[in-house]
């Protein structure tokens, strides 16, 4: 059985903290001050009673859970006694150096060390480290609680031992890992949500359909479909001849644009960057935020629950 240690109480820090004692684990969560801390283990507390309220804990699970969660404010007394660590630090590529260059030094051989990040290369963040062999990116989604895939990636520098041994954990949290084996910006799943997103910016920087029902073209179309039909398994049940046919003539004209469109950069400019502002493509007011967040967590525990054989 790993021991984990979270280095991160953040958006991802704590959710991926009570995926771990979920399962049975035991963490220990790092934050850089009390309050950090405090508001790690709320964001926790608070997601285990929606999880209780749907039915995929008991109201008993809640402490058994909690109590296999511990804090930290030091990273070396985080990590002391730990056999696999994950950094959930921001996506700053020197700060990860600089931190898989400190875990390297005080962490034994044999301790797995992990990036959450989705986009940064692995190869870089511990070139400087004395054991890469034992380095390896978990890139956990967000809401890391609810969403089971993890992009497990290896450079060829990590060991089969750290790589089975990730594997297994994930498994073990009840994930869907998947293996990347090759090492390019972006894994698999963001190349896919951003070759979508690129084109959603043209449609609407074109004029050809409004946000609204580009959003809703995907959400009662394909997204219905993807949960159980991913692309390349859709493109079998369509017919082969009928996708080569489609892509011969289509791609040609999909945008090929390797910047943000103007809309996207104008928002950005205006300081309107989406939930966090209360204002992006959308109008983010209390109630339309409510309204959203709490239709997308229902459907995300939907299917957990549906993967998990819970009725």
């Amino acid at each position: 059985m790993e021991k984990l240690a979270i280095i991160g109480s953040g958006t991802m820090g704590h959710s991926i903290a009570l995926n771990v004692a979920w399962a049975g684990l035991d963490v220990k969560m790092y934050g850089l001050s009390q309050a950090d801390l405090t508001q790690g283990l709320e964001g926790i507390k608070n997601k285990l009673i929606v999880l209780s309220h749907h039915g995929l804990i008991s109201s008993r699970d809640i402490e058994e859970i909690q109590s296999r969660i511990s804090t930290s404010q030091t990273i070396d007394d985080t990590v002391d006694g730990a056999s696999f660590v994950i950094e959930c630090i921001p996506e700053d590529l020197s700060m990860k150096q600089q931190l898989f260059n400190h875990l390297d030094k005080i962490c034994a051989p044999q301790v797995i060390i992990a990036t959450n990040t989705s986009g940064l290369s692995l190869s870089l963040i511990a070139s400087s480290t004395k054991n890469p062999e034992r380095t390896v990116v978990t890139h956990f989604w967000n809401p890391a609680h609810l969403v089971p895939l993890v992009e497990v990636l290896r450079t060829d520098k990590t060991s089969e031992d750290t790589f089975n041994r990730t594997m297994a954990l994930l498994k073990f949290m009840h994930k869907k890992p998947i293996e990347v084996k090759k090492e390019v910006p972006g894994l698999v799943g963001n190349r896919l949500q951003f070759a979508l997103f690129r084109e959603a910016q043209y449609l609407l920087e074109e004029g050809i359909a409004s946000k609204e029902d580009i959003d809703a073209a995907v959400t009662y179309s394909i997204g219905r479909r993807l949960p159980v039909t991913g692309p390349l398994l859709s493109a079998d049940m369509g017919g082969l001849d009928v996708f080569a046919s489609i892509s011969d003539y289509l791609f040609e004209d999909l945008s090929k644009s390797d910047r943000s469109f103007p809309t996207l950069t104008k928002l950005v400019e205006q300081k309107k960057m989406g939930t966090k502002t209360t204002q992006g493509y959308y109008k983010w007011d209390e109630d339309f935020s409510s309204r959203v967040n709490q239709a997308r967590e229902k459907e995300l525990i939907r299917y957990l629950k549906q993967d998990r054989g819970i009725e």
